[in-house]
């Protein structure tokens, strides 16, 4: 079978990235890096239960810069998989399918993981960060 008349597909470099399939990317995303902040949660209880010098080491990596960042993006993480998983749970009912109804509702996405992200961070910390 000859496949050289065969038209070839524009590369990914060539479409324009839309509201919708940016944030199919970013659900994919923000799941693989709450399999990752789930593995860091069961290491977080074990050190809490293999003892105090062990805790301390991990509290240690917690309270550093890069301990806070990985936080701050595991909170949001979990809140925009939630929220886009909501969203995705209208789409399976048939609601919200329409062009102009999925931008919305994609925008409210983004502006509910950010404001629960920030109240989540707010709660936790005692004020802002």
């Amino acid at each position: 079978m000859a496949t050289d008349n065969r038209p070839l597909s524009p590369h990914l470099q060539i479409y324009k990235p839309q509201l919708t399939s940016v944030l199919s990317i970013t659900h994919r995303g923000t799941g693989v890096f709450l399999t990752a902040g789930a593995f860091f949660l069961t290491c977080w209880l074990l050190a809490l239960a293999s003892g105090p010098e062990q805790f301390e080491t991990l509290q240690a990596h917690i309270s550093n810069w890069y301990g806070q960042c990985f936080l701050y993006a595991f909170v949001f993480s979990l809140y925009f998989h939630l929220c886009n998983g909501i969203r995705h749970l209208f789409w399976d009912a048939g609601l919200g399918l329409e062009i102009d109804t999925a931008y919305k509702t994609g925008y409210a996405v983004v502006a509910g993981s950010i404001i629960l992200t920030l109240l989540t961070l707010c709660l936790a910390t005692g004020g802002v960060a």
